[in-house]
């Protein structure tokens, strides 16, 4: 039976392409009612990497609450936006899906507490970047398929990995000569930047509260933006409890800040004559971003959010023991690496041993990581 043909997506004329894609480094046929971009999206849905995302840190570790959000569920929350302010602007909402939907594959167990174990005990191999783990991992790591290693995702998804920024990440110049670092990425992968500071910001505070760290009376005292917001809702909703106000202001947060993204964007890519692709890489700076009232609005967040709840006496305390954790593992495996899986210890004649190692921590989750600690502390 004949299928009807592809609709393409209307697009903005500077909005990246599946049909003028970079393609992949192994050509594969066009599937025939999937572009390019969609079947990236549901490869890294159904890989394993992004999988145990559901048991990887966000803030608090998966086992201290079934609310908190892990690394998956972040993940969901940044494709969710970034699908909302690509349609908005004009952008391919796809693509911008896939590389939300990758662009935090490559964290460790614990988040940054294991990021920063791994990168001290790979300092002699160029250290450990969860952006470039990520991009190991879509191009090499993952098993999947008989005809190559990786996912074999386009350029276009693996340069959004790589370039990927925010005050927590930083794309390493010199590094990736592979994917042009003197450009700009299209637009699909600067709004994942700053979509997943959007759901970080707005959701930790959230998840700040439920652990009782963050006060809303804090948040009122501390924030302008969160104080205007919390009073409107308080109006709207007199009769509602300071739960039901936090809720509602949290929601009215988020769309906030989604609103000034697209707005300000917009108008940049209006101010700045962009009318291609070419246009969008070319410019001297990235188009995507905030006002200048936002923007100091979400510094003070983010000032917040580190003083008073990364660097909280509870969450320090359980990054500590995880870095411990991260780090005798690796040790342990160094010690005796009859204890790593086979397959990976077929690895140590291509990368070397404690890159080998260091990748199979890397792909724990927090849970497996705790269990096979206590299992080599019992020995």
């Amino acid at each position: 039976m004949s299928r009807p043909p592809l609709r393409p997506q209307i697009l903005a004329s500077y909005a990246a392409r599946a049909e003028s894609s970079q393609g992949r480094r192994f050509p594969e046929p066009e599937h025939a009612y999937r572009n390019c971009f969609q079947r990236d999206r549901d490869r890294i849905i159904h890989s394993r990497a992004f999988r145990r995302l559901e048991y990887k840190t966000q803030v608090f570790p998966n086992y201290e609450g079934d609310h908190f959000r892990t690394r998956l569920t972040h993940t969901i929350e940044v494709a969710q936006i970034a699908r909302t302010v690509a349609t908005a602007l004009g952008l391919n909402s796809t693509l911008a899906e896939a590389v939300a939907l990758a662009h935090d594959l490559g964290h460790p167990p614990f988040g940054h507490a294991g990021e920063e174990a791994l990168d001290e005990a790979l300092a002699a191999h160029g250290g450990f970047e969860h952006n470039r783990h990520a991009l190991r991992i879509v191009e090499e790591l993952e098993e999947r398929y008989a005809s190559f290693r990786g996912l074999n995702l386009t350029y276009e998804v693996r340069e959004g990995i790589v370039k990927h920024t925010t005050r927590y990440d930083r794309f390493r110049h010199g590094e990736l000569n592979d994917y042009r670092p003197e450009e700009q990425p299209h637009l699909e992968a600067q709004i994942i930047d700053w979509v997943d500071e959007i759901a970080y910001n707005v959701h930790d505070i959230d998840d700040g509260v439920e652990a009782r760290i963050l006060e809303v009376e804090n948040l009122v005292a501390e924030l302008p933006l969160f104080a205007e917001l919390y009073s409107e809702q308080a109006r709207r909703f007199p009769d509602a409890d300071q739960r039901g106000r936090f809720n509602q202001t949290i929601s009215r947060l988020l769309d906030t800040l989604v609103t000034d993204l697209i707005d300000t964007t917009q108008g940049n890519i209006q101010a700045s004559d962009i009318e291609t692709l070419a246009d969008v890489r070319r410019h001297p700076t990235r188009l995507v971003g905030h006002s200048e009232e936002v923007t100091k609005s979400l510094n003070m967040i983010a000032d917040l959010l580190m003083g008073n709840l990364y660097r909280s006496t509870h969450v320090t305390a359980a990054m500590d023991e995880a870095q411990g954790v991260v780090a005798g593992l690796l040790l342990a495996y160094q010690e005796d690496p009859r204890r790593l899986p086979a397959r990976h210890r077929r690895r140590f004649s291509e990368v070397g041993e404690v890159v080998a190692i260091a990748d199979y921590v890397a792909g724990m989750t927090d849970r497996f990581a705790l269990s096979e600690f206590r299992r080599f502390k019992s020995d």
